[in-house]
């Protein structure tokens, strides 16, 4: 291997207070480590940049331990086996590190990846998106925690987003009347014009209370949360009696210190007798091949659309970490780090 080979990583130095800032991260160059016995090189391809990179920066409680100070930044990552000491992984292997970071390489143990099983009719980026984790997410809380039926009113907070334009999709696909909650008259167009939903809600624009009233007199029998704050309240105020709420993010605290304020009218959880389960994309890894299935099925069949927002260069990874939490990313967004 070329022992000139230089590895870039973006480590962790202090934890960012609000938007990322010019000294939180620093992007540090060092010699690639050879891979030992049972270990591979893997080069990133993919980088995602989701919501969740923002809480793993904070020293808060959270479902993961957060990033060290000085440790590279963990990240969920799409890459190719540049080198091979291990007989099931060959050179030039698609894999899915289960812990990666916000690196260029990494060595990593035949037993920390996972075989990408691409479908040639499908951009390689999709794997990182719609029928990446943001897809299993979305999934997982249409199906597996909403369990939604024919005939339901399905609510999606950050609709527009990665994860909730394919849920409010998913919701579709499964006969239920959609109606998604977005920033923005051409977000808005893009969910009911493109994607099918019934309705959109911009949250910029006007109340979201009065709105989820208005579209949903009968009440909402599944909530997917993604964004928390005045968006939940909203919500909760218009759920029906053994209504479902899916939490999966928290979006709107991400870039708060201190603790996240609750429902503010959380008696009417009692009240309506509302079921609110909090889940991560983590909790049905065991059920992917399942949820992935049908993904791609519903994707081939031309029922289910994705935008990819694709950022080159590992350099701008925090630069374009922040245009998750402005609001101006359009799609899921990646970071382009090599190519194949």
């Amino acid at each position: 291997m070329d022992g000139d080979l230089i590895n870039s990583t973006w480590k962790l130095l202090r934890r960012p207070v609000g938007m990322l800032q010019q000294g939180d991260l620093e992007l540090v160059h060092e010699p690639v480590q050879p891979p030992a016995e049972g270990e591979v090189l893997v080069r990133t391809l993919y980088l995602s940049l989701d919501p969740t990179n923002r809480l793993w920066m904070s020293d808060t409680e959270q479902y993961l331990e957060p990033v060290g100070l000085g440790a590279p930044m963990r990240g969920v990552t799409l890459g190719i086996v540049e080198q091979s000491q291990a007989e099931k992984f060959p050179v030039g292997t698609l894999v899915i590190p289960h812990e990666g970071a916000w690196s260029r390489y990494q060595t990593l143990s035949a037993t920390k990846i996972a075989r990408l099983h691409l479908n040639a009719d499908l951009p390689l980026s999709a794997y990182m998106s719609v029928i990446g984790p943001p897809g299993l997410t979305a999934y997982s809380g249409i199906v597996f925690v909403g369990e939604a039926q024919p005939g339901m009113t399905v609510t999606i907070s950050a609709a527009a987003g990665a994860v909730g334009s394919v849920a409010g999709q998913i919701a579709k696909s499964r006969g239920c009347r959609v109606i998604g909650i977005a920033g923005g008259p051409e977000k808005c167009r893009w969910l009911v014009d493109e994607l099918g939903f019934d309705a959109a809600i911009d949250y910029k624009s006007c109340n979201v209370a009065e709105e989820l009233r208005r579209l949903c007199p009968d009440g909402i029998d599944l909530h997917f949360e993604n964004v928390g704050g005045s968006i939940l309240d909203a919500a909760i105020g218009n759920m029906r009696i053994g209504g479902c709420i899916a939490l999966c993010g928290l979006i709107s605290s991400y870039n708060s210190s201190g603790a996240v304020v609750g429902p503010s009218e959380f008696q009417l959880v009692l009240m309506r007798r509302i079921a609110i389960r909090g889940f991560l994309v983590m909790d049905f890894f065991k059920r992917a091949r399942e949820a992935y299935a049908e993904l791609e099925k519903l994707v081939l069949a031309g029922k289910l659309k994705w935008k990819d927002h694709i950022i080159d260069g590992l350099q701008n990874a925090p630069d374009a970490m922040n245009l998750l939490f402005s609001g101006r990313n359009e799609g899921k967004l990646m970071v382009k780090v090599s190519e194949v």
